[in-house]
């Protein structure tokens, strides 16, 4: 018979000595950023530590890749009081924050009820989440940090690209949700290699890629009948472009892929692009194979592009 362990919680403070200094830092990361990310529904980007708010200073603040807005984290390894409390409405305040994110060792219940009651009589373009950080560990195994959500708002969704429930979708948005649904089905399977997007009607798949200026795409062209799989640069200087482009050959010997390269001089973004033949929403048998070579080929992007960028 197996040997069953027991699992054990660890005190987070064992963990992460000092809020600022050891929990922050740890947060920050892009591991751990993606982790967040999964439970908010949000691509996290441009993170900023200690950004003060006349004398006092937000623990984390960053960035929604889609739609923009300024996303505050306030940390406190230790039972909620009141004074976090207020520091976390006057840094949203300040900072003109959408979503706030309250990560806490202890949430006490009249903090988890003052931040139902804020998401329920605040405005709704205004989101709040009480998290509580926990740890745990089987004998001798490292510690395995948990985000438990205590508090969230109730109809939380991506309001940046929201669809009404009872809008007429046209064929090829019926198509297009078909396909991000059972797209997000086998990014879940593959143990989630970048986050998972709610299924939307539209023939794109945004996926950050650390900065606010580019990101990649996954695109349905049922017309071309490709997947385009690609980065997207943001930049009127093209000078991200350019410095891609320097390295282009040892790009595409890495990816073992050649590339599109267009540098679209008359417009804002630039593209480098890959194309994957095969798409016809009329005959889907190849699905499962066009969606795991989108998701793999995006995966390969993200870890060599993000080296040059």
């Amino acid at each position: 018979m197996a040997t069953i362990g027991k699992l054990v919680e660890v005190d987070v403070r064992e963990l992460w000595k000092h809020e600022q200094y050891d929990f922050s830092n740890w947060l920050a990361s892009e591991e751990n950023i993606e982790y967040l990310n999964d439970i908010l529904g949000l691509t996290l980007i441009d993170i900023d530590k200690e950004v003060y708010v006349g004398p006092y200073r937000c623990d984390v603040v960053a960035k929604d890749e889609t739609s923009g807005i300024t996303v505050i984290i306030e940390n406190q390894l230790e039972p909620t009081n009141h004074e976090h409390l207020g520091k976390t409405i006057t840094y949203a305040s300040g900072l003109d924050a959408k979503v706030i994110v309250w990560i806490v060792k202890e949430a006490r219940e009249e903090h988890r009820a003052a931040i139902e009651w804020l998401n329920n009589n605040t405005n709704s373009g205004i989101n709040f989440f009480l998290i509580e950080i926990h740890a745990y560990k089987i004998g001798d195994s490292k510690p395995a940090p948990k985000f438990e959500v205590v508090e969230k708002p109730n109809d939380y969704v991506k309001r940046s690209k929201n669809i009404s429930p009872d809008k007429n979708l046209k064929r090829s948005e019926a198509y297009s949700l078909e396909f991000w649904s059972r797209f997000n089905e086998i990014l879940i399977a593959k143990n989630k290699p970048f986050s998972v997007k709610k299924a939307l009607p539209y023939n794109w798949y945004e996926i950050a890629i650390g900065t606010s200026i580019a990101h990649l795409e996954i695109k349905l062209n049922n017309v071309t009948h490709n997947i385009i799989t690609g980065l997207i640069i943001n930049d009127e200087t093209k000078s991200m472009f350019d410095r891609l482009n320097m390295h282009k050959e040892e790009i595409e010997k890495e990816l073992e892929l050649e590339l599109e390269w267009n540098r679209m001089d008359n417009n804002k973004s630039s593209r480098i692009n890959y194309y994957i033949k095969g798409l016809n929403f009329n005959n889907q048998e190849n699905y499962e194979y066009l969606m795991n070579t989108a998701i793999d080929i995006t995966v390969k992007m993200r870890n060599v592009l993000k080296k040059y960028i």
